[in-house]
């Protein structure tokens, strides 16, 4: 049977030329097979439907290869008889499983709408991150859908990291992720001895469901709980973050050359003459950028030189895959797991001195009011001059000390250079209105065992200022230039609040008199002007605190809508190629219109949503490790007493972050005081209602330490003082809030 004979049904699929140029022998697009079942009304056979959208015989395979694919994405379902249906005409919901620690969980739904909650018999049947599908049974007290499982559409976890419990000569693996609310029982067979307490890796071989717990094989022993290094293993597993290179990684990596051969200068601009140089902290080991800076006659030139990345690391290869899937570097304290190999992240692609590397430069013109008057991007070659510390080039432009050899002698004018453009980009920030909170950022200091010995603030100096405004001018100028070229590529993105949160900052401000100006849709210069007129508040800390809780977390996004928080109408990654993934295909979008030609590496909006997943997981990773990290070292400071602010209210109680060792922990609602404490989220504070005693974010506390629970994470206070005095402590100079990330 010829396709011509029956193209009248094919053809009226709204997709089918869409699916005509993807594929030689086009299916019917999933939209049109949806459309057919809806106008059937009920549920349809496979036989059925492939009569009714006119498939021939040597077609099914791969029509029910796309069935499947549809089935897996909880676009259709089968009932009981085999039959094809459209999951909202059942009143089914497809989304994915949320778990918590006390048992019960969410179904996030697809679609977008509300979550359906489901009590801890419904969770029995599934873990955290599943996909299912579920019906709404009702409603729960607080008022909440509540749902009930149908079916599991997929299963996320395969294997699970843990630790090892036995009782009544039982073992299971109590599952590090507490949102993993099932232990998992050890089958007797396991070949691999293990001890109660021990931390593994288990493969589940049996998954949940309404009459048993999940089944699993130990497969591998990571050690002790306490051991040195033990909690950066856990998150690894834990988070699922790739941290072993494929074999095929690693052969793509050996065949690369050692060094820059001259054969690859060709068709690059020659900028060895120009003094390039690296400003990085102290312990840092890629370079990925080198900067250099003169003036001119009404302003100053630019130029800002990143690692040449994609020249390596090619589309399609291995290293490409791995690249994307581990989407950015991960810095634990005292390790890194690279998103690219050591030959490439500390080697080749590292703008280390004195020697030959390849780079994409953004060159730039800058107007005496901060302006990007032009840019232009193109390949080059060039030498870095030197690999400087923030803290050296500061301690010479402050005065504080004096280059000490002549190669930092020669280096002087143009650092002075940079330093007079960047006082005067800083000024053009503030005229644009970008929000800038502030923060005090740590650092964790080692004993040989591994453990902290102590946590110190590390001050920032304009060194880091001044290398943050080059980048900034880098990223805008590499987005203009994109959007100018209609270039597809991934943007930074950042949406200022939604009106929910907009109106509760504002019901916030008013307990202090406070207004935020710009109306239903205040810009960054509302925020800033605000932060600027609070600074000499004694409650800054708690108000700038507020103000950032009600922006929204930046992301990756092929849609541009400007970067709310830097003011900006365009903004994109360029400047870090070696350890972010969408810096790599910013890159290769320019070398593309460099060329000419057009740069698609798949999905954009795929690939942004995947990268901004990989980027909170590593987040959540560090946080972990942080967390475990601080637990440990407050284990022997349990007694003793602390001043701290009040970091964060929840209905449990308040969270105190600690002045001296930069640790938080929770002083629960039961240590309050005697009396009932009612939480409100829109005044960040708990509420007594006999006293009217308030606890609220930013209020000074003294507490005592009672608890560091390493296996749950938790830090325990409880008030050192009686509770009235424990709200008149004398409070320091306010702190300045998380800084959002850019």
């Amino acid at each position: 049977m010829s396709i011509k004979k029956h193209s009248k049904i094919r053809k009226n699929d709204p997709f089918f030329e869409r699916e005509s140029k993807n594929y030689e022998q086009p299916l019917p697009s999933r939209e049109y097979v949806l459309q057919i079942l809806e106008e059937q009304g009920k549920p349809v056979s496979f036989e059925e439907l492939c009569a009714l959208l006119d498939m021939r015989e040597h077609e099914y395979e791969m029509f029910q290869r796309r069935l499947g694919a549809m089935e897996r994405e909880a676009q259709l379902m089968r009932n009981r008889k085999g039959a094809y249906i459209v999951p909202e005409r059942a009143s089914l919901i497809a989304g994915r499983i949320e778990g918590h620690a006390d048992g019960y969980g969410f179904l996030v739904p697809d679609d977008g709408g509300d979550d359906l909650f489901l009590e801890t018999k419904q969770m029995s049947k599934v873990l955290h991150g599943d996909r299912a599908l579920a019906r709404v049974v009702g409603l729960d007290r607080k008022g909440r859908r509540e749902g009930a499982i149908v079916e599991v559409l997929e299963r996320a976890n395969s294997k699970v990291v843990g630790r090892v419990l036995t009782e009544h000569g039982i073992t299971v693996v109590v599952p590090e992720n507490r949102r993993i609310n099932q232990d998992i029982l050890v089958t007797p067979d396991s070949s691999i001895k293990v001890k109660a307490g021990q931390v593994v890796i288990v493969e589940i071989v049996e998954q949940p469901n309404k009459h048993s717990r999940p089944i699993g094989r130990i497969t591998e022993v990571l050690g002790n709980y306490a051991d040195p290094g033990m909690e950066i293993e856990i998150a690894l597993r834990k988070h699922d973050l790739p941290f072993e290179f494929s074999a095929k990684v690693v052969e793509e990596t050996k065949a690369l050359p050692d060094k820059v051969k001259k054969t690859e200068w060709a068709g690059r601009t020659d900028l060895r003459d120009l003094p390039l140089v690296t400003i990085d902290g102290e312990t840092a080991r890629d370079f990925d950028d080198a900067v250099f800076a003169e003036k001119k006659w009404r302003g100053w030139r630019l130029v800002v030189a990143i690692a040449d990345v994609s020249h390596y690391v090619r589309p399609g290869t291995a290293l490409d895959r791995e690249a994307m899937e581990r989407g950015n570097s991960v810095y634990f304290p005292r390790r890194v797991i690279p998103m690219l190999p050591e030959k490439l992240s500390n080697g080749l692609c590292s703008l280390n001195p004195d020697v030959e590397r390849l780079a994409m430069v953004c060159d730039m013109d800058i107007g005496s009011s901060g302006e990007i008057k032009a840019y232009k991007f193109y390949p080059a070659v060039f030498r870095s001059q030197a690999r400087l510390t923030y803290n050296q080039v500061w301690s010479w432009l402050s005065g504080a000390a004096e280059p000490g050899d002549e190669t930092h002698r020669k280096l002087q004018p143009q650092l002075k250079a940079l330093y007079a453009l960047f006082q005067v980009l800083l000024k053009a920030r503030g005229k644009r209105g970008a929000i800038d909170f502030e923060t005090i950022e740590t650092m964790m200091l080692f004993n040989e065992q591994g453990k902290i010995d102590n946590i110190v603030p590390v001050q920032r100096n304009d060194a880091h200022r001044l290398i943050e405004e080059c980048m900034l001018a880098a990223n805008v100028s590499a987005s203009a230039f994109l959007e100018s070229h209609k270039q597809a590529c991934l943007y930074r993105i950042h949406e200022g609040p939604t009106p929910e949160k907009l109106e509760g900052l504002r019901n916030f401000l008013k307990e202090f008199g406070l207004g935020l100006s710009g109306g239903d849709d205040p810009g960054a210069k509302d925020y800033a002007a605000l932060l600027e007129k609070i600074k000499p508040r004694p409650d800054a800390q708690l108000l700038q605190t507020a103000m950032l809780r009600s922006l929204r977390q930046a992301v990756y996004s092929p849609d541009n809508v400007g970067h709310f928080g830097l003011s900006y109408e365009h903004y994109t990654h360029f400047t870090s190629p070696i350890r972010r993934y969408p810096d790599l295909l910013v890159h290769r979008s320019i070398k593309a219109v460099l060329e000419g030609t057009r740069y698609t590496p798949g999905k954009w909006d795929e690939i942004g949503m995947h990268c901004s997943m990989t980027e909170r997981r590593a987040d959540e990773a560090t946080r972990d490790v942080t967390n475990w990290l601080k637990c440990y070292y407050m284990r022997d400071r349990i007694g003793e007493e602390f001043d701290g602010t009040i970091a964060a209210v929840v209905p449990f109680g308040v969270f105190v972050a600690l002045d001296s060792v930069y640790v938080e922990g929770l002083v629960h609602v039961s240590e309050l005081g005697e009396d009932y404490f009612q939480y409100d989220n829109v005044k960040h504070q708990m509420l007594g209602e006999r006293s009217g005693k308030r606890y609220r974010l930013g209020d000074r506390l003294h507490i005592r330490l009672v608890r560091a629970d390493l296996e749950t994470g938790r830090i325990d206070f409880v008030l050192a003082t009686a509770p009235d005095a424990a709200l008149f402590v004398e409070a320091p100079p306010p702190k300045p809030a998380r800084k959002p990330r850019k």
